[in-house]
């Protein structure tokens, strides 16, 4: 049965607690009292005594663009509100971290996270001076953060007998003790996503979880 886009039951009520929620598959709630961060470009609605400031060049360490070359522009939300983040539709989820349950996470792939959360970046061993998601965040203490993926993610668990491969655009995240290099295989290199002829590709070892992004955002068609 459809309903009307306007029913009661479709509109979005106060939060009840301050912190970080999901508000439906691709977006994500923040009820704010005190300070968040979350990536410049994401906010797409607010409401109560919020203020907003750009980080410019990121957040302490959070972003080094003299050494990558790219990175990730943060804001900050203070004061006492709620407000709403989303990236181009994609996937949204949570998740929690603490003292024994860190996370290393790919900068584009970032919505907001807790102030509590500590975080530094991290570099992929071999890349050299590659961009792309070989330059990522290590997050660690306790708080949450909110992700997007261009679908629901693939999460793959990694063994010592068995580490996982993954696409370098692919990378979501991953569990911050397993050892990421590059490896290069001409042979299977062009039937990773895309059959673009890619040779290089993520390989983490070690134990722990590889989250994957099963699809990509299509690039913006450039205007006539």
């Amino acid at each position: 049965m459809s309903r009307n886009l306007f029913d009661p039951e479709n509109f979005i009520r106060p939060a009840q607690a301050p912190g970080l929620t999901q508000e439906n598959p691709m977006a994500a709630r923040y009820a704010v009292k005190g300070e968040a961060y979350a990536r410049q470009g994401t906010m797409v609605a607010w409401r109560g005594a919020l203020s907003f400031e750009r980080q410019g060049q990121g957040v302490g360490n959070f972003l080094k663009r003299a050494v990558t070359g790219e990175g990730l522009s943060l804001m900050t939300v203070t004061g006492e509100g709620e407000a709403w983040f989303a990236s181009d539709a994609a996937h949204c989820f949570l998740v929690d971290v603490d003292e024994s349950h860190g996370l290393t996470v790919n900068g584009k792939n970032v919505l907001c996270f807790d102030a509590s959360l500590s975080y530094e970046i991290t570099t992929v061993e071999g890349a050299g001076m590659a961009g792309g998601g070989l330059f990522n965040c290590t997050f660690g203490g306790t708080g949450r953060l909110a992700l997007t993926s261009a679908g629901v993610p693939l999460v793959l668990p990694v063994t010592p007998e068995s580490p996982v491969y993954v696409d370098t655009d692919a990378a979501v995240a991953w569990s911050p003790q397993l050892r990421p290099s590059l490896h290069r295989s001409q042979s299977i290199g062009s039937m990773f996503k895309g059959g673009s002829g890619e040779a290089v590709q993520l390989k983490l070892e070690g134990e722990g979880v590889a989250v994957v992004n099963p699809g990509e955002p299509k690039p913006a068609q450039a205007s006539a």
